[in-house]
């Protein structure tokens, strides 16, 4: 955990905030020490911005997930405009 907050240049107490607030669940070494993946490090920095702004945890934690779920359906459009072209495509 220390590794994570250095890096993200935030205390301990802020990863574990977030961690009891269910916004990170960071997988468990043997030894009971949090390890963070990549994407749980890019979602606790968003985390982090959005708390320089002055948002609460909760907002905050709404406001990532929205954004999840928009960068998702912008993804779903993008997959569905691409099959339409390829039918398109291929009845011609």
């Amino acid at each position: 955990m220390g590794q994570a907050a250095d890096l993200l240049s935030v205390q301990p107490a802020f990863l574990r905030s977030l961690d009891a607030a269910g916004v990170l669940e960071p997988h468990r070494s043997e030894g009971g020490h949090r390890r963070y993946s990549r994407r749980q490090l890019a979602v606790a920095e968003r985390m982090r911005e959005l708390f320089d702004e002055g948002l609460t945890l909760d907002a905050a934690a709404r406001i990532v997930a929205l954004q999840d779920e928009l960068a998702a359906a912008h993804a779903r459009v993008a997959e569905l405009e691409r099959e339409l072209a390829r039918r398109d495509d291929e009845r011609r």
